[in-house]
């Protein structure tokens, strides 16, 4: 497979960029960036691109690909509504557009959150903003669209979150993520499993338009890496 991971620097695009390399049957991976990863390997390309808004200047690198994994985002902390907006809807839909115009064969992998709201109605911003951009992601004429909602996330591998918040949280919760793991399982999800769970959606040949919360990212990332083992899905309106 020829993956294109766009977000490889955060603490999720990370963990999937490591379980990426480790993957046997992924030839080629190219990240897009606004900087670079620090990782080498001869089968990784980096494109460290400083305006994510506007890939008109790299669109002959963004074709060929058998599938897109976007994991930027950002934290609703201290916004208003019209910045999360631009950072989350604008600069997802503006990518996702030109990727299904140059490979509409792609399946498109998005890392939400637990909680979106699909109604578009709820008094949540943030899940507003996120329902918005599931709902937008599922109308384009991707091959298939996988909606990820994950809940917490446990970050393995020496791998750390670029905000200073979340990178003194987790030590302290680690208690709790062992708790977690312990009497709720399907809660919590790793980035190792999360990385597993994009791989193996990836190796489907089939179109669907999916919304996979915190039980289906565990089971799938949880299960054998190989098409045949992944758990089947029950597509969900959201």
């Amino acid at each position: 497979m020829r993956i294109l991971l766009m977000g490889a620097t955060g603490m999720v695009g990370q963990g999937v960029l490591r379980e990426c390399l480790r993957a046997q049957d992924v030839e080629f991976v190219q990240t897009v960036g606004r900087s670079p990863t620090g990782q080498l390997d001869p089968r990784l390309t980096e494109i460290v691109h400083p305006d994510m808004q506007d890939l008109r200047s790299i669109e002959s690198s963004l074709q060929g690909f058998d599938a897109c994994f976007f994991c930027l985002g950002v934290s609703s902390f201290g916004m208003k509504e019209a910045e999360y907006t631009r950072l989350t809807y604008d600069l997802t839909l503006n990518a996702a557009r030109t990727l299904a115009r140059l490979n509409p064969q792609m399946s498109f992998v998005y890392v939400s959150g637990s909680g979106t709201d699909s109604t578009e109605q709820g008094r949540s911003m943030w899940a507003r903003v996120k329902g918005k951009t599931e709902n937008a992601l599922k109308a384009l004429p991707f091959r298939a669209v996988y909606l990820f909602r994950p809940g917490v996330i446990e970050p393995l591998h020496g791998i750390q979150s670029k905000t200073r918040m979340y990178r003194l949280l987790y030590p302290l919760l680690r208690p709790v993520m062992a708790l977690m793991h312990a009497l709720a399982p399907n809660q919590i999800v790793t980035t190792e499993e999360v990385g597993r769970a994009m791989l193996s959606l990836a190796r489907r040949n089939d179109s669907t338009r999916a919304v996979l919360e915190p039980a289906d990212i565990a089971a799938i990332g949880r299960s054998p890496m190989d098409a045949a083992a992944t758990p089947p899905l029950t597509p969900r309106a959201g």
